[in-house]
């Protein structure tokens, strides 16, 4: 929101004022008067647009291409440790098979070179490397090693090439946007607090599988851009539709998320807490506060009003005037204050629940017999059961 100088303002003010009141056996016209006030106000709104536009232009976002490198370099370094060619993987049916180096994808590429599309259809490392990364699996997390450190290394892995090329489309289309308007610290731990949301939840309903990547952390990106159209309604002209197109994007992915090989929960659990933390976080002040006041204002069009022969009264009214305006300008709108205390009030509840039902073992699976279908639907064309899911 344009942030207005009303001590410049004030002192314009009393300067024109001055100089209409020094009278005193001078000529009016040896000095030309200051502009009314809302030609100031006018002038000063096109100066702050100005340099609103070009601190926009001079920030360069620094956490998106930091977290886009990130990825990259950890699956650089899950593609060196697997080493396809020399490395005893495991099977579906886990049994351990050895297999030559002409059967691994691009043997050009050598301890690179990605596993059989018949272990990995995603062009990646096998299901015990990501594993040994830190892949999401709950047994391990509930085993006596308590290893929980997983529910933040899975979100920087990825199953195969297709899987990141995705994750870092996204982030660029939509995580570059978002931190040019709100800066590095907000968009950040959105990012990572939608991510760990989304391996909470995956870790309580995702049973007897390895669940990698950065999925439910971009749903969370997501999530915040919808919440923040909603939470600062007045401030867009088009409304309708960029909601439509981020509800029918997470939509789609959500539905691509029913087959197999694609951790949904992740998704849900990231979109929930993204969403949330959008009430929170990307909140602003709403320009029509100030709009309105300045339509109200009698001395901002009407210069037969301006302080003149009533200096005192006017400057009086004045001061009050640009008293309220500094008030109305820091307030929120009610339904702002609600959705963010009612957000506060949900993620605090779903961390700990999350947190409560995963460490003392309960399984939500058997309270809800058919959350299972949330991830995956099975079809005559395919099955559920898969070592590895991507999320």
């Amino acid at each position: 929101m344009p942030v207005y100088d009303f001590e410049s303002l004030e002192g314009a003010l009393k300067n024109r004022n001055n100089a209409q009141s020094s009278g005193d056996g001078q000529q009016q016209e040896s000095a030309p008067s200051p502009p009314p006030l809302h030609v100031i106000i006018r002038q000063r709104r096109r100066v702050v647009a100005h340099d609103d536009a070009q601190e926009e232009r001079r920030y360069m976002p620094f956490l998106t291409p930091i977290i886009l490198l990130a990825n990259v370099a950890v699956f650089v370094f899950t593609m060196y440790l697997n080493d396809c060619p020399g490395n005893t993987v495991e099977n579906y049916n886990n049994n351990n098979v050895k297999h030559s180096s002409t059967s691994c994808v691009l043997p050009l590429l050598h301890r690179f070179s990605f596993q059989p599309f018949q272990q990995n259809p995603l062009l990646g490392p096998s299901t015990l490397t990501l594993q040994k990364m830190g892949g999401l699996e709950r047994s391990l997390i509930l085993s006596k090693h308590h290893q929980a450190w997983r529910l933040l290394t899975c979100i920087w892995l990825h199953a195969g090439v297709f899987h990141i090329l995705i994750d870092i489309i996204a982030l660029l289309v939509v995580g570059i946007r978002l931190e040019i308007d709100f800066g590095a610290l907000r968009i950040g731990s959105i990012y990572f607090l939608s991510g760990f949301g989304g391996s909470l939840l995956s870790a309580l309903f995702v049973e007897n599988q390895i669940s990698v990547g950065a999925s439910g952390a971009l749903f969370g990106i997501l999530g915040a851009t919808l919440s923040e159209l909603l939470t600062n309604w007045s401030r867009y002209e088009k409304k309708c539709a960029p909601i439509v197109t981020l509800l029918l994007l997470v939509l789609i992915n959500l539905v691509f998320g029913l087959m197999p090989h694609v951790d949904n929960f992740a998704h849900i659990g990231g979109f929930v807490v993204g969403f949330l933390l959008g009430f929170v976080l990307l909140v602003r002040v709403q320009d029509r506060y100030y709009n309105n006041m300045l339509q109200d204002d009698k001395f901002a069009g009407n210069d037969d009003l301006l302080p003149g022969d009533a200096i005192e009264d006017h400057q009086q009214q004045q001061q009050q005037h640009q008293a309220k305006i500094r008030i109305i300008m820091r307030k929120y709108k009610v339904y702002q204050i609600v959705c963010l205390l009612l957000s506060v009030i949900l993620l605090l509840a779903f961390f700990v629940a999350g947190f409560v039902l995963l460490f003392m073992g309960i399984d939500p699976n058997k309270k809800c017999s058919w959350c299972h279908y949330l991830s995956c639907v099975p079809t005559r064309q395919w099955q559920c059961n898969n070592n590895s899911i991507p999320s």
